[in-house]
């Protein structure tokens, strides 16, 4: 991976201004009721509507979430099962703080989140069954594994 230079601006064919010739853009998740769908992602991630509009005949929202990508389309999902998805990964600040707000404010939370490494996780599901992982990394995870989550190899 290669960094562009500060103040590169992006183009059609070097998006974020970065050299880098591949990167995952987007997930793209059915919504079987899109505003239930964009008020959770809104209120839990400060996610928020960069377009709404309709594309291939039907309303679709593409949200920003930190420096990731959400794709949403108005349709009930065709499969209520994950087929090879198991879950989405939500990396955050203040995990403990997260889960208290969604406890206290009913979001089904089966368990507390589990401590590791510093950091650690709970499980949670999002409107149409997607799972979501929300985790934080911790400080004493792998240098390697704090490379890959933008954290550096020191905390």
């Amino acid at each position: 991976m290669t960094e562009a230079n500060p103040g590169t601006q992006a183009s059609p064919s070097r998006p974020y201004g970065r050299d880098d010739r591949y990167h995952l853009q987007h997930v793209h998740l059915f919504a079987s009721n899109i505003d239930e769908t964009i008020a959770f992602y809104t209120k839990w991630f400060d996610a928020r509507v960069v377009w709404d509009g309709d594309y291939g005949g039907a309303r679709n929202v593409f949200m920003k979430i930190g420096i990731g990508a959400m794709h949403l389309y108005e349709q009930p999902p065709r499969d209520l099962g994950r087929n090879a998805v198991h879950h989405l990964g939500f990396q955050v600040v203040g995990l403990r703080d997260l889960y208290d707000r969604m406890k206290a404010a009913g979001v089904d939370l089966p368990n507390p989140p589990r401590e590791l490494f510093g950091g650690g996780y709970f499980m949670v599901k999002a409107p149409d069954d997607v799972l979501l992982e929300v985790f934080e990394a911790g400080a004493q995870r792998d240098p390697a594994v704090r490379e890959y989550y933008g954290l550096g190899t020191e905390d």
